[in-house]
């Protein structure tokens, strides 16, 4: 199935990461954590699919987006970063694999963190952030997504850690299985997983390591 919808709004919330909202179909219906596959409706694009995930919540009236534009990859998100109110998206089905099963701790590399936005949205709705956790891995402080509403969210909670920079209040280095064993303490807990292929495989393997029990790790694929 497919819905055409037009562009109501956009904004950055970093210097190459946007907002879009989006008219909402009618009848559209989601879970904090799932996706669609998007595509711009125009000439020559109608058909260059890519899943994003949605940010906002399945009882908003309106659809948001948060998508960081590659100017570098002359692709979709490229054009989805010329975009204007106006314009038109193409969505789809709804599918996605990062569902919440409980608290736990949420391990997010750069883009990898949009799954977990309208998840956290939706446990602040509903009272439910109290034993969750954010790892958040980012190259530079200017990068990270959101962070203003995260710590918000969380508090100490929100754990902010930059791979190129060295800057105070931030965690430096990488998610590794020292890192890990610093700032948790219970591995039987559920576990999240979100980010690029090699950063999801090398943080499940981490916690394949510490204990976390393989039921207990979800992952976005």
């Amino acid at each position: 199935m497919q819905y055409i919808s037009k562009i109501l709004m956009t904004e950055f919330v970093t210097h190459d990461t946007k907002r879009f909202v989006v008219e909402k179909p009618e009848n559209y219906i989601f879970k904090p954590g799932q996706a669609t596959e998007l595509s711009i409706n125009k000439s020559s694009w109608e058909n260059k699919k890519r899943p994003f995930t949605f940010s906002s919540l399945n009882e908003d009236k309106v659809l948001e987006f948060t998508i960081k534009i590659y100017p570098e990859h002359n692709g979709v998100t490229e054009q989805l970063g010329k975009l204007y109110p106006g314009d038109q998206l193409i969505l789809r089905d709804i599918w996605g694999t990062i569902s919440y099963k409980g608290p736990g701790v949420f391990i997010a590399g750069g883009a990898g963190i949009t799954p977990f936005i309208a998840i956290f949205r939706d446990l602040r709705e509903k009272n439910q952030l109290q034993g969750n956790k954010l790892l958040f891995s980012n190259k530079i402080s200017k990068d990270i997504i959101l962070e203003k509403e995260f710590k918000e969210m969380l508090g100490e909670n929100a754990i902010f850690i930059l791979t190129r920079e060295k800057k105070n209040s931030y965690e430096h280095g990488r998610i590794n299985k020292e890192f890990l064993q610093k700032h948790i303490n219970d591995f039987s807990q559920n576990f999240y997983i979100c980010g690029p292929m090699q950063f999801i495989v090398d943080v499940k393997k981490a916690l394949d390591e510490l204990g976390a029990k393989p039921e207990s790790v979800v992952i976005e694929m």
